[in-house]
């Protein structure tokens, strides 16, 4: 697959796309590193501004990881804690605070979820390792 400047599709959507193929044929397998920024701007004869985007999008759908000083990274597949929902019980879907995001360790761009239970306790979970069930 190649990255074509004439498609209606982004171009950072199309090297989104492109990465996320590779990820998942496991040509970039679980902790491997990503090339730099620089290597797939000029790998691609893109701009750097369109693989920023696209890492951010991969980023937000938790199939890579990035840090400073460090690059990015594929994470590794992510174990869901499966959470009932009890009757009167009410979830909701919500950007985490900066402290939870350290807490929690969340990538920016992750949800949490937010469950308040019917006597109205409050439990904050990340988004990208918790499945709700209904009963």
């Amino acid at each position: 697959m190649r990255i074509d400047p004439r498609s209606h599709t982004p171009i950072y959507i199309q090297l989104a796309d492109l990465l996320r193929e590779k990820i998942e044929s496991g040509e970039f397998a679980p902790g491997s590193t990503l090339p730099s920024e620089l290597q797939l701007s000029q790998e691609h004869q893109i701009g750097r501004e369109s693989v920023r985007m696209a890492v951010a999008l991969l980023r937000s759908e938790g199939l890579i990881r990035t840090s400073r000083g460090r690059g990015t990274w594929v994470r590794e597949a992510l174990q869901r804690e499966h959470i009932e929902l009890t009757p009167g019980s009410s979830a909701i879907a919500r950007m985490p605070s900066s402290r939870e995001r350290r807490e929690m360790d969340l990538d920016e761009g992750v949800p949490v979820i937010e469950i308040r239970g019917p006597k109205g306790e409050v439990y904050v979970l990340p988004g990208d390792q918790t499945e709700l069930i209904r009963p």
